[in-house]
């Protein structure tokens, strides 16, 4: 098959820790050809949609990745499209889920476009709030303040638009910072936030469980370094080795239907002390850790799933 990645510059993916990357190794690994290209690389006349795409090959050693002559493909002759741009979730980005809108219906696209405008990071988990912490999504500064109370003096602050931990912050009553970040967070009334229960388990570490079709393929377990909050990988929180514990895995039972619904295949759910904390959709990481720990290459089975899915579209 022929595989289109539409995501951000070749040269930015790390090869040991992309996702991205861990995909077109498996795609090249089975036999397939991968091709990449930039959103702006895509285009429409009517409901034909083309890319101005270049084939791409990857390996661990170097050169890493290795790019062709730009070629003109019709999405609809390829067997699966790969959504693999990083946030922010921009114009741009929305005007790319429209374009593959159009040809959905005649190549598989992963995550589905729709789903992918429906599911804000933050507020899809608002879906299944009982296995989230105490959350409150508000513009009002005085809210945010009066929240940090409600849950025992500390909460943590998110704009509804970051990634990768950008703009996490902790917030303390009694600090004399608190006022002027719920100004700043919110655009002093004009923009909406998430604040949310500080939870101390977070000093243990935020898993990460990556699902598949609605099923988790695994868990990596992501610990902050000493002096942050933040525990994502690309900030200075290690990897390591971790296992669902059976409330978790309840909690992705019940949540694994409606990402199936939305056509969200391939996310990553992070839970801090059992508790679900945001919905990856866009371009969820962890593969490659996860791989290393379980000895195997978990993104073959990521792959082997598109082959089945395309298989049974064609039938």
């Amino acid at each position: 098959m022929r595989f289109l990645f539409v995501m951000d510059p070749a040269e930015t993916m790390h090869p040991a820790k992309d996702t991205t990357f861990a995909f077109m190794r498996g795609a090249l690994a089975r036999g397939h050809e991968c091709f990449h290209c930039l959103p702006r690389d895509i285009a429409n006349e009517g409901r034909g949609v083309t890319a101005r795409a270049r084939l791409i090959r990857v390996s661990d050693t170097p050169p890493h990745s290795e790019l062709g002559p730009e070629a003109s493909l019709e999405l609809a002759t390829l067997g699966a499209v790969f959504i693999r741009k990083d946030p922010p979730f921009d114009p741009p980005y929305v005007h790319l889920t429209h374009q593959l809108d159009l040809v959905k219906d005649r190549v598989l696209v992963v995550n589905d476009p729709r789903g992918l405008r429906d599911a804000n990071e933050k507020l899809f988990a608002f879906h299944f709030t009982e296995h989230m912490p105490h959350s409150r999504v508000t513009a009002d500064p005085r809210e945010i303040i009066a929240f940090v109370d409600t849950v025992g003096g500390r909460a943590v602050l998110k704009p509804l638009d970051g990634a990768g931990g950008s703009g996490v912050v902790v917030l303390e009553r009694g600090d004399k910072n608190l006022r002027s970040l719920a100004d700043v967070w919110t655009s002093e009334g004009k923009k909406l936030a998430l604040v949310q229960e500080y939870l101390p388990a977070i000093r243990t570490g935020d898993k990460r469980i990556l699902v598949l079709d609605g099923k988790p393929l695994g868990a990596i377990l992501r610990v902050p370094r000493e002096d942050d909050v933040r525990a994502n990988l690309h900030v200075g929180g290690r990897a390591e080795p971790t296992t669902l514990t059976p409330r978790e895995q309840a909690a992705v039972t019940a949540i694994g239907p409606k990402l199936v619904e939305h056509g969200l295949y391939f996310v990553g759910l992070d839970f801090i002390g059992e508790r679900l904390i945001e919905v990856n959709v866009t371009s969820p990481t962890g593969i490659q850790e996860l791989g290393r720990f379980s000895g195997r290459p978990v993104e073959q089975d990521v792959i082997a799933w598109v082959e089945a899915r395309v298989a049974a579209r064609r039938a």
